[in-house]
């Protein structure tokens, strides 16, 4: 600790004769490089030390799921946000990224990073601890809250699993409105967590919460939410006729005209997803399969396409057992090469196309250029992370790979593929919907947490995703959806993956001469894909901001052009 406090002393000595007075313009020059410089070793050396044990930590609890380790866990991820907590650190920084024309590329970004990195942990710790305990108890009845149901708790996979089977429409609306009870319970308290997420923001110098999460993400407001007019415009006609197909098919099963469909007619309460499709399940090309086939599959993508898998393999954890992790994820150890997935393989279509999602992510974490310095060993962005593993994600429901990797019966896949490349573009379109409802909710909520939030999320409801309104319904819908709680100001980066995966497809399509939907392009053995993604995507890391890796990647700036496109 002594060392450290001395270091920091001598550091911020340099920094300060930097900004003394007049000095020479070479001089001045110099002495800034020297101070980023000594910055930057001291910082990417610390970082990697700190990142690499709470990136262990976490590894071990959620393979144990030992309460030990996953306070060890906790511990260790508290240990590197207080690192980034130092204020006398952060002013120092701010001043330094002032000089960033005088310094090389690499070292403005790392500078700009670190800032970035410093300055979301700059809340005073009392109001942390309120936004942190009050967050952990919104959590905790979402998870301990059980509706009831003729007299009876139920939980939200037994409310579901009624929904999905259920045909008659008044019983549809009473299991629908269970689902939405717990709204009714948490919405007092998320409405005083948006305020105190004001507080905070303000105290960091922003208009509000979603203005500071928006710009610590690097993404410019404006250039946002024109991305998503631009998505609302190309859209708005595909998803009305896919909804009116829709409605026409859910009111045949009920037994209703489509003008009388309402909210509950849907299996997901919130029309987020597609329902299943009635002419083809794709789990009949993978039931016959074990789960260790699932994984020797895609290895043998992976590796005709010559972005070999085998190393993160022998370090991952990919079945079930007890105190697991129930989900799937990828974590890069030490940005160096120790890339691991966690996942819990069934031979099921949902499970091949995790098994590949996830790899997306270890591929793109392997072949990262480790020249880079530490904190620029990462992806772009969130957001091009995931649009690297929706590309391959989506390749288990794409017809050619299915026949040459999964071995489906070319004639049966022949049958069903306009079935399922329809059930694709209904599970796009509507996604696509429900994140503009997500993105604008959320943009007004704290804008304004006062104001009429129940009508307000059904006016965004019957904009973007053409529902009906129930009628004289003043209820919290939308609190009973957790993102407000655990990742707020998040969802658009789920569909801008969606749109880089789209834009990466035409690239590839482009680079292959295919003729035809993007959503048949063939990868089987294709090294020349594994090779584009490695140089133009892989390789520079966080080198340079998003928007211009974006456009140096596909050559072209994001746009939701060619998602449209998918989905005509």
């Amino acid at each position: 600790m002594m060392r450290r406090a001395i270091w920091w002393a001598a550091w911020a000595g340099l920094l300060l004769a930097v900004f003394r007075g007049p000095v020479m313009a070479a001089e001045e020059s110099g002495d800034v490089r020297r101070a980023a410089r000594a910055f930057l070793e001291k910082y990417q050396a610390d970082l990697a030390r700190l990142e690499r044990r709470a990136n262990l930590a976490q590894w071990r609890a959620a393979n144990s799921g030992k309460k030990e380790d996953f306070e060890a866990a906790a511990a260790a991820s508290l240990a590197l946000r207080r690192y980034h907590s130092d204020p006398q650190v952060y002013r120092q920084l701010v001043e330094l990224t002032k000089s960033a024309d005088r310094l090389s590329p690499l070292q403005a970004r790392a500078l700009q990073l670190a800032k970035l990195a410093y300055q979301r942990n700059q809340l005073p710790p009392d109001l942390l601890k309120q936004m942190v305990d009050l967050s952990t108890e919104i959590e905790r009845l979402f998870n301990t809250y059980r509706a009831e149901l003729d007299g009876e708790k139920r939980t939200n996979n037994e409310l579901l699993e009624m929904l999905r089977q259920e045909n008659d429409s008044a019983r549809r609306r009473e299991i629908w409105e269970a689902l939405k009870q717990v709204g009714g319970v948490v919405a007092h308290k998320l409405v005083h967590l948006a305020k105190l997420r004001n507080r905070a923001a303000k105290r960091l110098g922003f208009d509000n919460y979603w203005q500071m999460s928006i710009t610590l993400q690097e993404h410019d407001p404006d250039q946002l939410l024109a991305i998503f007019d631009e998505l609302e415009q190309l859209t708005r006609e595909p998803f009305a006729r896919m909804k009116a197909q829709l409605d026409r098919e859910l009111a045949r099963r009920f037994g209703i005209s489509a003008d009388q469909i309402m909210p509950w007619h849907y299996d997901n309460p919130f029309f987020q997803a597609a329902p299943p499709s009635p002419h083809v399940d794709l789990d009949e090309f993978y039931k016959d399969k074990t789960k260790e086939q699932i994984v020797e599959i895609a290895r043998r993508f992976y590796q005709d396409v010559g972005l070999p898998i085998d190393e993160v393999l022998k370090r991952s954890d990919l079945f079930e057992r007890e105190g697991k992790d129930q989900h799937a994820f990828c974590v890069s150890i030490d940005r160096a090469g120790d890339v691991r997935t966690l996942c819990n393989i069934k031979p099921t279509a949902e499970w091949m196309d995790t098994m590949l999602h996830e790899q997306g992510h270890a591929v793109y974490d392997l072949n990262i250029d480790r020249r880079l310095p530490y904190n620029l060993r990462e992806p772009a962005h969130i957001f091009t992370t995931e649009g690297v593993a929706m590309l391959f994600g989506a390749l288990a429901k794409t017809p050619s790979w299915m026949i040459a990797y999964a071995g489906a019966d070319p004639r049966r896949v022949d049958e069903v593929a306009p079935a399922i490349l329809r059930q694709r573009q209904r599970e796009q379109l509507i996604f696509a919907r429900w994140t503009m409802v997500m993105l604008h909710f959320e943009r007004d909520l704290y804008e304004d947490p006062d104001r009429e939030l129940n009508a307000l999320w059904w006016d965004y409801k019957e904009r973007f995703q053409r529902l009906k309104r129930p009628p004289e319904r003043n209820r919290p819908d939308w609190a009973a959806k957790p993102h407000f709680t655990i990742a707020p100001v998040y969802y658009h980066n789920y569909m801008l993956g969606e749109l880089f995966a789209a834009q990466l497809r035409h690239r590839l399509a482009q680079l292959a001469g295919h003729q035809g939907p993007t959503a048949e392009l063939d990868f089987t053995g294709n090294r020349q894909f594994g090779d584009f993604l490695r140089q133009k995507v892989f390789r520079p890391g966080a080198a340079v901001p998003w928007p211009a890796f974006v456009r140096r990647a596909t050559g072209q700036r994001l746009t939701a052009r060619y998602f449209a496109e998918e989905v005509q």
